[in-house]
């Protein structure tokens, strides 16, 4: 794939397969004085992508977005093979979106032979999610550290439905003086509330009616804080009523925690959920209003 500064002038978005591309178009950008925002995705666009690299064009002269389904963060069984791969959609989004350049490298590039080196984030890292799927974290936090080190952006967006990882990459930005600025965008949602997600793909037709439960869960809990319920079990037990009911759904965890930690108590609401086969998550700050 081309990539470089040249090829960056001449055509929108530049696509880069390699690092030293990546790197060559973000330094000349930053020697031009110009902010450089990076808006790391595994692809398959939807709308609330788009959220986040129309704010990284507000905020940033350039907007770098990566796309690249990053193996390290799957566990075995998962939905490394068969996860929504649309490059050519996805390159169509960004040229409508003005995208300066598209970093779509593959897996030899990001992980040369001989490459073992893993970035281990600590208890943020271990638990709710970091506990459903092992080594997930280490998977993310790597990536996110190669892509930082490479693009060396100003900023970095991330989406608040992924809330223990934009937390992680937080705390990864700030203790590895990376110098880069995490920005965490609201989730984007479908009419009927639920949270917009690649994986949303996956569901059959029952299957998207159902996955409903995940917000109305939320919701639950959400109108029982603003009634002044604060014990965080008894909140939870609100999610699980609903989740209960659905026959196509099997709870990995519905909890209220702290926002930075993600251990209870607290008052984010969060929660993923199995429909059919389909992994789900979704939160939401307790208190604040939920469409």
């Amino acid at each position: 794939m081309p990539g470089g500064e040249g090829t960056v002038a001449a055509e929108r978005p530049a696509l880069i397969g390699d690092v030293a591309g990546v790197r060559s178009a973000a330094e000349g950008w930053r020697c031009a004085g110009e902010r450089v925002g990076l808006v790391p995705t595994m692809g398959a666009l939807h709308a609330g992508h788009l959220s986040l690299i129309e704010r990284c064009r507000q905020e940033c002269d350039r907007t770098l977005v990566s796309i690249f389904v990053n193996p390290l963060q799957f566990g075995p069984g998962e939905d490394y093979e068969r996860y929504p791969r649309r490059l050519e959609d996805d390159l169509a989004l960004l040229r409508a979106e003005r995208v300066d350049a598209a970093f779509v490298p593959s897996v030899e590039a990001m992980y040369p032979a001989g490459a073992t080196t893993r970035v281990r984030v600590g208890e943020i890292g271990e638990v709710l999610e970091g506990e459903h799927r092992p080594g997930h974290f280490e998977g993310v936090a790597t990536v996110v550290l190669k892509l930082f080190n490479a693009v060396r952006p100003h900023r970095a967006y991330f989406g608040q439905k992924d809330a223990q990882q934009a937390a992680l990459v937080q705390r990864l930005a700030r203790d590895l003086d990376t110098g880069v600025e995490v920005v965490v965008c609201p989730t984007v949602r479908e009419p009927d509330g639920l949270a917009l997600s690649s994986r949303n793909a996956y569901l059959e037709e029952g299957e998207r009616i159902a996955a409903r439960c995940l917000v109305e869960a939320l919701r639950a809990a959400n109108r029982r804080y603003l009634e002044g319920e604060r014990d965080p079990e008894r909140l939870r037990e609100a999610m699980l009523a609903v989740l209960r009911a659905e026959p196509l759904a099997r709870v990995d965890y519905a909890e209220v925690v702290d926002e930075r930690t993600f251990r209870s108590p607290g008052r984010l609401a969060v929660l993923a959920v199995r429909i059919g086969q389909t992994r789900l998550i979704d939160n939401h700050r307790l208190g604040q209003p939920l469409p």
